[in-house]
C-alpha cells in the first residue's frame, strides 16, 4: 500500500491565482508546495517517462493521465528520499493536478485530501483582463489573445471543474479570487491554519500531533480534547 500524502488541493480557473497562493504557502513551515509544472520541469528526459512526455509535448499534445500520475508519483518519491518533502511533518499543497476526474481517481491511492481551496472567479471578463496583463508582463504575447484565454476557460469548465464533484462537499472551501494576493492569502490561511493545527501539535517545529494518553483527540486549534467522563 502506497503512502497517502496528506494533501491540500488548490483549485480554480486559469487566472485565479492558485499558482501564486501555492508558492506563498510553500514558504510557510509545515506546507510543501508542488505544481504540475514543477513535475515536468524536473523530469529526466532520458528516462522512459521523460521520453513519453517529450513525445506528446513535441506534438503539442497533453501527456495522457496514467503517465502524468506516474511522473508525479516518481517525483514525490524522489523528493521524499532526498528529504526535500517530509510526509511526517509536511502537508502537501498541489496545484494544477488533478486536471480531470480520471487523474483524481488515479491519485486517490496516493493522497489523502484534507481540504480543497476553490478560488472562485465570479467575473470572467475581469479574469481575462488579468491573464492578458500577466501574459504581456511575462512577454508571452500569444497567451494574451482573448480567444486563447477563452479557450483555456472552456477546457477548464469541461474537464477540470468536474473534479470538484469527485470529493465530498465538506472538503471544499470557496474563496473569492478577485482580491489582491495578500487579501486572498488571508482568507486561505483562515481556512488552512486550523487544518494544519489539527495535524501538527507545533507547526513551526514540525512536531506531529499525537492523541494524548487516554484517547484524547486533536481539536481544531491544535489542542487535545479529553474524553468525557463516563456516567455512573
Amino acid at each position: 500500500m502506497a503512502t497517502r500524502y496528506r494533501t491540500i488541493l488548490l483549485f480554480g480557473a486559469p487566472g485565479s491565482g492558485k499558482g501564486t497562493q501555492g508558492k506563498i504557502l510553500g514558504q510557510v513551515p509545515g506546507f510543501f508546495h508542488l505544481s504540475c509544472g514543477d513535475v515536468f520541469r524536473t523530469l529526466d528526459m532520458s528516462s522512459p517517462l521523460g521520453k513519453t512526455s517529450q513525445e506528446y509535448s513535441s506534438k503539442g499534445l497533453l501527456v495522457p493521465d496514467e503517465p502524468t500520475i506516474q511522473m508525479w508519483h516518481k517525483n514525490m518519491e524522489a523528493r521524499t528520499i532526498l528529504s526535500i518533502y517530509k510526509p511526517s511533518v509536511d502537508i502537501l499543497v498541489l496545484d494544477g493536478i488533478p486536471r480531470n476526474v480520471h487523474q483524481a481517481q488515479l491519485l486517490d491511492k496516493y493522497i489523502k485530501v484534507l481540504k480543497i481551496i476553490h478560488l472562485v472567479c465570479p467575473d470572467e471578463d475581469k479574469m481575462v483582463a488579468r491573464l492578458q496583463k500577466r501574459a504581456l508582463k511575462e512577454n508571452r504575447a500569444d497567451d494574451a489573445r482573448e480567444d486563447v484565454i477563452r479557450k483555456r476557460w472552456e477546457v477548464y469548465k469541461a474537464e477540470t471543474y468536474p473534479v470538484l464533484q469527485h470529493y465530498p462537499k465538506d472538503l471544499v472551501a470557496e474563496i473569492d479570487a478577485m482580491g489582491s494576493p495578500a487579501a486572498v492569502l488571508q482568507h486561505v490561511l483562515e481556512i488552512l491554519v486550523p487544518v494544519q493545527n489539527a495535524h501538527f501539535a507545533n507547526a513551526l517545529s514540525g512536531e506531529p500531533a499525537q492523541p494524548e494518553a487516554g484517547g484524547g483527540t486533536p481539536t481544531s486549534n491544535g489542542h487535545h480534547a479529553k474524553p468525557a467522563p463516563r456516567k455512573s
